[in-house]
């Protein structure tokens, strides 16, 4: 198993939460997605999967939802 942290701009309510957790979860061998929302900032989320995940496809999942990565955070 693998744990990656990283932090996603732009949330700022449930719904936020749920659209970035349904598309990190449609990832291959995502297992879990822990959100933990901060209203007006960064926001952690982590991902437990069965192997490293690929960061452009993280970062990919998380746009498609409508947000971004925290510039400057290393996802691996």
């Amino acid at each position: 198993m693998s744990t990656t942290t990283f932090r996603v701009d732009g949330m700022t309510c449930g719904h936020c939460v749920q659209a970035v957790t349904e598309e990190l979860s449609a990832l291959p061998g995502v297992s879990h997605v822990a959100v933990e929302l901060v209203a007006g900032g960064s926001s952690p989320v982590t991902v437990t999967s069965d192997a490293p995940l690929d960061a452009a496809a993280v970062g990919a999942a998380v746009t498609e939802a409508g947000y971004a990565v925290t510039p400057g955070r290393s996802l691996l």
